[in-house]
């Protein structure tokens, strides 16, 4: 079902809008991590941080506080509805991130990054449950696929930005800019974007019931593998992410091209959304991801094999990374809106419970293969390899060992929808 394609308030917004807000929702906090990436080493040495490994926190906290707090906003936009949600979140990103600005010592930093991830945890969280309030099945999975275009877009262009107001301002400018671009979304949604929560879906804040929709979510077997199997895909990922600054630059010797690099190799998954999205009207969610998945565990084998040589350049590392990135473009949207779909009238608190999983697990896993790095891809490259023929068994557990079948969501069988 397409409401956005039904009769609107005056307000509301047109497809485009509404996906590069959310898009842009989204990007609030890949630019919150990518744009500090070039600054990591200064910023560290400046704050008097105790080891080189540690400067991975200043992202490694921030992915954590994002997991930690995210089981709370869903519940509270099935009852409050979206738009008051999203307003707070925003609030709670823009000012610690205009104090961290301010700070003087290294642990200070990551508890205001600690703060703030709590507190925005909400944006993780929220578009997806919005994108779900207007659409069902595979047309979740496109547009899930033409905002992970935007959104990917930013972390792309996220790290020469960074290098360029730290070059002109300093480091410290970085997190003021964040936060400007904070208030100005804010702005955008107060004056656009329209409440999506059906006034009939709202549900009573009741602690025992929401325990019980919180274990339907994990306990229903057709989400919880795709789940799993997406947190073990952004775990390789934010491993990636945590030493990239590392890797790239000083291991690889990229210096000061270390955000042209990056953004090269994000540029594979802008590319895989842009094709999923045309493509996975025609051929199913599952079929496009489950390809992708066997794709992913073979080409993270010619990772292992050229990490594993004596000389591996830059140039070996960054085109297969970039092929392995295109590969997750084509699991994650479409794995986001597999497992939301038996959750329709309580989207909210699924996607916060969800995200909870996604974004604990990943972030400590992914924490755990950044400080694992020893100079060489190595780690990383077993990483990949690893969460990749994992994904492959959970999806085989969901799916109940049956592979690229299209399920047609009005017809499927579903669990009953959870109620809080």
């Amino acid at each position: 079902m397409n409401r956005v394609d039904q009769p609107r308030p005056p307000f509301a917004m047109g497809k485009r809008e509404f996906v590069t807000m959310m898009a842009m929702l989204q990007a609030l906090q890949a630019l919150a991590i990518d744009a500090m990436l070039p600054a990591l080493g200064v910023m560290a040495q400046e704050l008097n941080a105790a080891t080189d490994n540690d400067r991975q926190l200043v992202v490694g906290v921030f992915l954590l506080g994002i997991g930690a707090g995210s089981l709370v906003p869903g519940t509270l936009a099935d009852r409050f509805g979206r738009r008051p949600l999203v307003l707070v979140t925003l609030a709670f990103y823009v000012i610690p991130m205009v104090a961290c600005a301010f700070v003087q010592d290294f642990d200070t930093l990551l508890g205001l990054r600690l703060v703030q991830a709590l507190g925005c945890s909400g944006l993780a969280v929220l578009p997806a449950a919005i994108i779900r309030d207007r659409f069902d099945g595979d047309q979740m999975a496109r547009q899930q696929s033409l905002v992970s275009v935007v959104f990917m877009t930013v972390p792309m262009l996220a790290p020469a930005l960074g290098q360029g107001i730290m070059a002109l301002l300093g480091w410290r400018w970085i997190f003021g800019a964040m936060g400007v671009l904070g208030v100005m979304m804010a702005v955008w949604v107060w004056v656009r974007l329209p409440e999506t929560l059906d006034p009939q879906g709202r549900h009573a804040i009741r602690i025992e019931a929401i325990a019980v929709s919180m274990a339907k979510v994990v306990t229903t077997r057709e989400s919880i593998g795709y789940v799993l199997a997406s947190t073990l895909m952004m775990s390789a990922i934010w491993g990636y992410l945590n030493s990239s600054q590392q890797l790239l630059a000083e291991g690889f010797g990229a210096g000061d091209a270390f955000p042209y690099v990056f953004g090269a190799i994000i540029g594979g998954m802008i590319v895989a959304n842009l094709i999923n999205a045309r493509i996975v009207n025609r051929f199913g969610a599952r079929r496009v991801s489950q390809t992708g998945i066997f794709a992913f565990i073979a080409v993270a084998l010619v990772q292992v094999y050229f990490a594993c040589q004596p000389n591996q350049t830059l140039w070996q590392f960054s085109a297969i990374m970039c092929v392995n990135m295109g590969l997750v473009g084509f699991m994650g949207a479409n794995f986001i809106s597999i497992a939301l779909q038996p959750f329709g009238k309580s989207s909210g608190i699924a996607a916060s419970v969800q995200a909870f999983l996604r974004l604990v697990i990943g972030s400590l896993i992914g924490a755990a293969i950044g400080q694992a790095y020893d100079g060489t891809a190595r780690p990383l490259a077993f990483s990949l390899l690893a969460c990749g023929c994992m994904a492959l068994v959970l999806v085989l557990f969901s799916e109940r060992g049956r592979l690229f079948r299209r399920v047609n969501p009005a017809r499927a069988a579903r669990p009953p929808d959870i109620a809080a």
